[in-house]
């Protein structure tokens, strides 16, 4: 590829980018896009075949959560010759908190507008000022990455709609919403996990118009078995599993009829234990690209 084939081709990723993911005229999502932490042990053994596969069933957009050793570089190329745009990826809070400048910068040259913190360590959630410490490391972040034409994120589980002793009884999810500035720390929220965790996404998007630019499509089904899920529930497990979109319980066209009030630009469907794993992803696209809402 030469500079100038190079230029246009991310100019036209970083337009296309920049519009929501949805068409108002229609109400129909028209670029599904993946967490490909559906697909990490896939990933590990064959990166390339494991990218092109999942843009042949028909997803536009991967949300990235680890390189598997690959450069930025590599992972561009990748991407493009699979006409596939990668807007956001996840990355630690240790690396947020220390590796912050070089992932903004591997950021740029992969095309994502969005670097999403998706996790908190359980003994930080507990310590008195834990939550504090995190609503102030995403501020810095946040505001470091907007001057590199970034946006940060924060990713929920389940946990932060338990009430927190360290906060004295507010819910984690409401404090960070709170204490950290709009404009710096967006939310991408987790569909499935907001509705185990006993709360109403709309809700919070009359209270928060625009606050939540990317959003999971992950649905979850109350009947047997109960699994648990490593502390993304918070300290009790709630009863249920998770399941592909469209054969749990969230209401998935109610949220997305309100798109424009939450801010969604992007939608990115996980599931974080696929049976099989293509089978998964295919019966998930098709269930979300014929959605209308």
């Amino acid at each position: 590829m030469n500079r100038r084939t190079f230029i246009g081709t991310s100019i036209a990723a970083a337009v296309a980018a920049s519009r929501p993911a949805w068409t108002a005229e229609t109400h129909q999502i028209e670029r599904v896009g993946l967490q490909l932490y559906t697909v990490r042990d896939l990933m590990k053994t064959d990166f390339d075949g494991t990218v092109a596969k999942v843009a042949q069933l028909g997803y536009k957009e991967v949300e990235f959560a680890g390189y598997f050793g690959k450069s930025p570089q590599d992972v561009r190329k990748i991407l493009d010759s699979n006409k596939l745009t990668s807007p956001s990826e996840h990355v630690s809070y240790e690396i947020v908190e220390k590796k912050w400048p070089e992932t903004l910068e591997s950021a740029h040259v992969i095309g994502q507008k969005f670097v999403v913190c998706p996790w908190i360590e359980i003994p930080q959630r507990t310590e008195p000022d834990g939550w504090k410490r995190a609503a102030e490391l995403f501020n810095r972040a946040g505001e470091a990455a907007q001057k590199a034409d970034i946006q940060f994120a924060y990713h929920n589980h389940a946990f932060e709609f338990e009430p927190s002793a360290a906060l004295g009884g507010k819910l984690p999810y409401d404090f960070l919403l709170a204490e950290t500035d709009p404009k710096l720390v967006k939310m991408e929220m987790d569909l499935c996990w907001i509705t185990v965790g006993g709360h109403d996404p709309v809700e919070y998007f009359n209270r928060y118009p625009g606050r939540f630019p990317l959003v999971h499509v992950k649905d979850w089904s109350t009947k047997a078995p109960t699994k648990k899920y490593d502390g993304a529930t918070g300290p009790a497990s709630k009863p249920g599993h998770l399941v592909d979109p469209g054969q749990g319980e969230v209401d998935f066209k109610r949220v997305f009829a309100q798109s424009g009030k939450g801010g969604i630009q992007h939608y990115f469907v996980e599931n974080d234990e696929p049976k099989s794993p293509f089978d998964d992803l295919k019966t998930s696209y098709d269930y979300v690209a014929q959605l209308r809402f």
